[in-house]
């Protein structure tokens, strides 16, 4: 066969499969911005979700306030899930959010945490005082100016007395996550946290549940983003679930 012939015949190859290629559906993907305290769950029902209805779910973890403002400056998400209803609320105000798909996902409890080998014992309404038990240190939960954390943290100990005595000696996280890591290290001899992150982590231990009273509801609200894809409704009732339900439930989330 004549070298200028088999050349041709090469070209036609390599052009027949790059269309072949190009021909090659996309599989359709998604974007959620959730708050950190989700994420070893959220991580679960998303590859759950993927096989079951061939729709990748990519995830940004993050404070819920930096989340907000991300999708408020223009960031590409789907769906968000916030720690608080503040910043759903400051999405919605803005047409950043689609109101009619907003539903509440699940719930959480906030608690007292020092490092697993601390013996350090402190209760609800004891008569030594918080700041006391701190001896010196520091409390680490989340900022009270931002993050839903702190804003639960600054609630719960203001209801109970509790906020001027240690209000100069926290140690304000960037997000959940972030304070329970400050307790794991030592770095603080007690910290703020929610529930499940406590349950997650082996390094520490809970001292103390704060009263359901004490603070807001701690709710995790979802809803669709003014420019989110068709196929993210279908990951919004997903999580409304039996599956997702049982999952949350095992993490150690409430659910509506």
């Amino acid at each position: 066969m004549r070298p200028g012939l088999i050349q041709m015949l090469l070209g036609l190859a390599l052009a027949s499969a790059a269309l072949m290629v190009a021909a090659k559906p996309v599989a359709p993907a998604i974007t959620v911005f959730a708050a950190a305290s989700l994420a070893d769950v959220l991580q679960e029902l998303g590859d759950s979700y993927q096989k079951t209805r061939g729709v990748a779910v990519n995830f940004s973890f993050a404070s819920t306030a930096v989340l907000a403002r991300q999708i408020e400056a223009g960031a590409a998400a789907d769906v968000f899930i916030a720690a608080d209803q503040v910043w759903m609320d400051y999405l919605q105000t803005r047409s950043l959010v689609q109101a009619a798909s907003r539903r509440a996902v699940a719930g959480n409890r906030l608690v007292l945490i020092a490092p697993a080998d601390s013996v350090v014992q402190w209760h609800i309404g004891a008569a030594v005082p918080l700041a006391a038990v701190l001896h010196g240190g520091r409390l680490a939960t989340g900022d009270p100016d931002s993050v839903p954390l702190g804003r639960y943290a600054r609630a719960a100990l203001t209801q109970l007395g509790l906020w001027d005595s240690v209000a100069d000696r926290l140690v304000r996280a960037d997000d959940a996550r972030v304070a329970l890591v400050f307790v794991v290290r030592g770095e603080a001899p007690l910290g703020i946290v929610y529930a499940t992150d406590a349950l997650l982590e082996p390094r520490v231990r809970v001292v103390a549940t704060f009263p359901a009273a004490s603070h807001p509801p701690i709710v995790y609200p979802a809803a669709l983003t003014s420019g989110a894809a068709v196929q993210a409704g279908g990951f919004l009732q997903f999580l409304a679930s039996p599956l997702a339900r049982e999952r949350l439930r095992h993490y150690g989330f409430t659910v509506p």
